[in-house]
């Protein structure tokens, strides 16, 4: 059972919001996850979920890298957990990310386009180092379409990441020929959607790994990497229900056996960190309008803007407080009456949380958003009406 409630409890009320992260709850997951996949999958961490410095570091020990989507992560996440791979994908890097990328020896890129190849071999080109690991990110189809409750789609149809599978043997081609010395085929990275099921993910990972073998052999070429992206689900509605490792390992494991020339890799983000951070506040006013009951709540989307990005409403739990220091009267829901969670912005967008079960809820109430470890502080519009931004804290061994 976590801290953070209790935690949550004994802070000031002038130290709220605040972003409450539980490290030995992390680290306990991570080492989950790798002890399921049982060494037959590299598992890389995606940074975009959450690039908090100590969150870093208290993964490092649990992966085989980081997977890193611009110059500025390369920088924080070198300086932050030096000599910890990183395998730099994304599509649009610029030269400058590019140079950057190369100066602190990133291990693998995961190239988007025929520009980014020429791009990259030219700056690798004169380097006094090993040549620059390759994987071409292609944009593959997928067989019987990608399921209707994915959450976020990036191949299997148009879109701006990765190469057309059309384009991949002529690029594969430019890569082995000769022509640029300073890069080295590493393989193929494909990263198609979020929210699946390990079943989905599973055979997203079978079809991913088919295709590359199928095209490393065209060119008799051995097929070093496969990177089978992420997206493992996280589910809002149903945080209790976690995506199933345990069958995912199983189903790698099958996978490796029927391709044991080939390391597979995987680049979770939002699955590793979203369950050991929470964002804490407490209420400022209730009120009813046009039969409703609204709860305002100190901050708001622009500290956690992932229920406004998803369109969620992001799960939470109320720490009653008892106290109640002021002069003028409490402000409280009516016992029964359920209680949309709004923010302080002048946008009806700030919400958090609609019609929640909160009876008797009052002004000076905590409230406790669970699943905010991931796309949540980082993607938010902090600056906007410029309130004040939330403290940060870090539970557990450091």
């Amino acid at each position: 059972m976590t801290a953070v409630p209790e935690f949550v409890r004994t802070l000031p009320t002038e130290q709220l919001p605040a972003y409450v992260h539980d490290l030995d709850a992390l680290r306990a997951h991570a080492a989950h996850i790798r002890a399921c996949l049982g060494g037959r999958a590299a598992f890389q961490y995606a940074v975009k979920a959450n690039p908090d410095a100590r969150v870093l570091t208290a993964l490092a020990p649990y992966v085989d890298g980081f997977e890193v989507s611009s110059g500025g992560e390369v920088d924080h996440v070198s300086e932050a957990v030096p000599d910890v791979p990183l395998a730099f994908g994304g599509p649009g890097k610029t030269p400058a990310e590019i140079a950057t990328a190369l100066r602190w020896k990133v291990a693998r890129f995961h190239v988007e386009s025929a520009h980014e190849l020429r791009v990259l071999a030219s700056l690798a080109h004169h380097r006094a180092a090993p040549p620059v690991g390759v994987l071409l990110r292609v944009n593959l189809p997928v067989a019987e379409g990608l399921p209707a409750t994915t959450a976020l789609v990036m191949g299997g149809r148009p879109s701006p990441f990765g190469i057309d599978p059309g384009d991949a043997d002529a690029l594969l081609r430019q890569l082995t020929d000769g022509s640029h010395p300073g890069l080295r085929w590493r393989g193929v990275h494909a990263h198609l959607a979020s929210g699946l099921t390990a079943p989905q993910q599973l055979d997203l990972a079978r079809q991913i790994v088919t295709w590359s073998a199928a095209l490393a052999a065209r060119h008799r070429l051995p097929l070093p990497e496969v990177t089978v992206g992420g997206g493992m689900a996280v589910d809002y509605a149903r945080p209790n229900e976690h995506f199933d490792w345990v069958a995912f390992g199983a189903g790698i494991a099958d996978l490796a056996d029927a391709h044991p020339g080939t390391v597979l890799k995987i680049e979770p983000g939002r699955a590793v960190t979203a369950y050991s951070g929470w964002y804490a506040t407490d209420v400022l006013d209730v009120k009813r309008s046009h039969g409703e009951t609204f709860a305002v709540l100190r901050g708001g989307t622009h500290h956690l803007r992932t229920p406004a990005t998803k369109g969620h409403d992001q799960p939470c739990t109320v720490l009653a407080v008892d106290d109640w220091p002021h002069p003028w009267p409490r402000p409280t829901a009516e016992s029964g009456e359920p209680v949309t969670l709004v923010g302080q912005l002048c946008t009806p967008k700030d919400v958090l949380a609609r019609r929640v079960s909160a009876p008797g809820l009052r002004a000076g109430d905590r409230v406790l958003f669970a699943l905010a470890g991931a796309y949540a502080w980082n993607i938010s519009h902090h600056d906007f009406l410029m309130h004040p931004k939330p403290r940060f804290h870090h539970l557990g061994a450091p």
